[in-house]
């Protein structure tokens, strides 16, 4: 038994079977043994001491957004960030008009220099070639998920460079991806017919506080647009899910559906679990969807542990500061997150009894791979898997400071927060990317990962 490395005396945390002592023997890259405690092994290039440390699978992000950072070094800034996190692999959402041929081959050059970690691609649909060329994103760049923002309608996109659409295109785009082998169609929900009456009333009305901003958002205009997408998705056979849940309404509603539909899947992200309108907040805080109330936060942490919400992403944008300190309306949306999902799933989960660590294991890792048809060597530990893995200190506390993670932005919903429990080092494919809080790989070591549709 020769291995490159093993990893000794881990507490491992199994997404299906929980925690359990055991060694880890990894070579080529990959995991080649699962071992007891002291097991012998005749050859080992590196013996990595985990005593006292829990070892999860790598932890995997569906849901940060490439595209607002430095455009020459966004790829090398944000993964670095991520790996600072305890992530391995990210998901990220690429929005464009444009059809993806041309856009996607340099996108992916790009990514696979700097990425310090492994990546895909989530593409937007807002155009009919959009729907046309769909099956060929699928069979030929490997795409398996389309980002369709229900909230597009007329302009509401352009701030972004997007096409606005409606309903008839979006029943389309259902159809389509039930005909090229059902697709993942990650749906932002919110009625803006609703939001944008209310909204003029409120300027109109001259309210402009950060809790007017949240306000112009009621739960409603989410948990609307979420049973109609559940209703669509029944209706075509299509897969639907439903990223950044905020809302305790919107949860009650998909719980109906997910008993009717085994094919709509939620998401929720950290600031929602941790932040809400009543807080002393200003424009830095400004998200869509907006921070909700009290009631709506402990709504979110039951029904991650209870399995109502399958994934947990950071909605990671890396947007700077003076982008954010204007009026509320005039504010932008959006702030980083991916590198403090897992301590903050720790110090305001794990460690106040909300949330077990095998349920962060799948939330954070297993669920996101199978969920968005990462090959079957991501997202678990097990012989044969890639060895993405993550060590992690329950008991290291430490506070936020954005100048150490290493994003684009330079601020962070958590600053000056002390979390407890860190990851410590995280390894991609069996390659050390990040130790102690310091990057110590070079970047250009992530690979593009082409997915299949079962």
């Amino acid at each position: 038994m020769s291995f490159d490395t093993v990893i000794r005396n881990a507490t491992v945390v199994f997404p299906d079977s929980g925690e359990r002592a055991a060694d880890i023997g990894i070579r080529d890259g990959t995991i080649a043994a699962l071992m007891t405690h002291g097991e012998t092994v005749s050859d080992v290039k590196e013996v990595i001491d985990a005593s006292g440390l829990h070892l999860f699978p790598g932890l995997i992000d569906a849901h940060l957004h490439f595209g607002f950072a430095d455009s020459d070094t966004e790829y090398k800034s944000e993964t670095f960030y991520a790996a600072q996190g305890g992530v391995t692999t990210a998901v990220a959402y690429f929005l464009s008009s444009e059809p993806y041929a041309d856009l996607f081959a340099e996108a992916r050059r790009e990514c696979e220099a700097q990425s310090y970690i492994d990546f895909a691609f989530h593409f937007s649909a807002c155009t009919e070639p959009h729907i046309t060329e769909m099956e060929k994103y699928v069979r030929e760049y490997g795409v398996t998920s389309f980002k369709y923002f229900m909230n597009f309608k007329g302009e509401e996109g352009r701030y972004m460079g997007l096409d606005g659409t409606d309903d008839g295109f979006f029943y389309d785009l259902l159809v389509e991806s039930t005909r090229v082998g059902r697709p993942m169609i990650v749906c932002h929900t919110e009625n803006i017919e609703m939001v944008s009456r209310i909204r003029r009333r409120y300027q109109s009305a001259g309210k402009a506080s950060f809790r007017d901003y949240c306000e112009s958002k009621p739960p409603i205009t989410e948990a609307e647009n979420l049973s109609r997408a559940a209703y669509l998705a029944d209706k075509t056979g299509a897969r639907v899910y439903i990223p950044h849940v905020s809302t305790a309404m919107a949860i009650n509603d998909a719980r109906g559906w997910k008993e009717r539909t085994g094919d709509l899947w939620l998401e929720t992200c950290p600031h929602y679990l941790t932040h809400h309108m009543e807080m002393d907040l200003d424009s830095l805080y400004k998200a869509n969807p907006p921070l909700r109330s009290p009631d709506d936060v402990e709504a979110l942490w039951t029904a991650l542990a209870d399995g109502t919400i399958d994934v947990i992403g950071a909605d990671h944008v890396a947007r700077k500061r003076a982008t954010k300190d204007q009026p509320i309306w005039q504010a932008t949306q959006g702030f980083p997150g991916t590198a403090t999902i897992l301590p903050v799933l720790l110090s305001e989960g794990y460690h106040k009894g909300r949330i077990s660590l095998q349920r962060i294991a799948q939330i954070f890792s297993r669920n996101p791979a199978r969920l968005f048809n990462l090959p079957a060597s991501k997202g678990d530990i097990a012989v044969g898997c890639d060895a993405d893995l993550t060590l992690v200190d329950l008991q290291h506390e430490h506070v936020v400071d954005p100048s150490e993670l290493g994003s684009y932005a330079d601020h962070s919903a958590y600053e000056g927060w002390s979390l407890k429990g860190w990851p410590i080092r995280t390894l991609v494919r069996g390659v050390t990317v990040m130790d102690k809080h310091r990057i110590v790989s070079n970047s250009g070591h992530g690979r593009y990962i082409e997915r299949r549709l079962a």
